[in-house]
């Protein structure tokens, strides 16, 4: 049996800051708040990507408040955190390492932003030659605007970017799905 980790990417405070606009999928801290109850309770494998900005004016800087998890999903004692400073959370980070220690085989991606670190990090996972699984529901988008000026809602950047991904790279399901298959 393969065993599943919970992959949970850059949900820290900072999403909440105006400098991303209006976000979409409002129901996304408390989907991740469910899977990491499921898992936890199995005693199945999460790792926490954690981004630290090198742009000082950046709210993920190391140092500011944006820094920190969001406490309805942050890190327990024991489970691993994966600092990154690049949008895939395999570059420049032992989190490859952190997988293997864990001899997982498939990845549950969730977070923030799916058009930004989570398709970044989904890609490379898929690469990679892990099964990976998006719960659309546990990952969020931002408005967008395109560079022909046109208005991107961000329920259609994310139902765009799903479509990208799925089956090249990962299969899309939902939180109540993954919970159900957990073994």
């Amino acid at each position: 049996m393969i065993t599943p980790a919970l992959i949970v990417i850059d949900v820290q405070k900072a999403i909440d800051d105006p400098v991303w606009g209006r976000r979409g999928q409002p129901e996304m801290e408390d989907r991740i708040g469910d899977l990491l109850g499921a898992w936890r309770e199995r005693r199945l494998p999460v790792v926490h990507i954690r981004h630290d900005s090198t742009d000082m004016a950046s709210p993920y800087h190391p140092g500011s408040s944006g820094n920190e998890f969001k406490p309805e999903v942050a890190p327990l004692p024991g489970e691993p955190v994966v600092d990154k400073r690049t949008n895939s959370a395999f570059i420049g980070t032992d989190l490859m390492d952190v997988l293997d220690e864990l001899q997982v085989g498939q990845l549950v991606v969730t977070g923030v932003l799916l058009e930004n670190s989570v398709e970044a990090t989904v890609r490379m996972a898929g690469n990679l030659g892990f099964d990976v699984v998006i719960p659309e529901d546990a990952v969020a988008s931002v408005d967008r605007t395109d560079r022909r000026g046109k208005h991107w809602p961000a329920e259609d950047v994310h139902a765009l970017t799903l479509a990208l991904l799925d089956r090249e790279y990962a299969r899309i399901s939902d939180t109540r799905t993954v919970i159900e298959t957990l073994p």
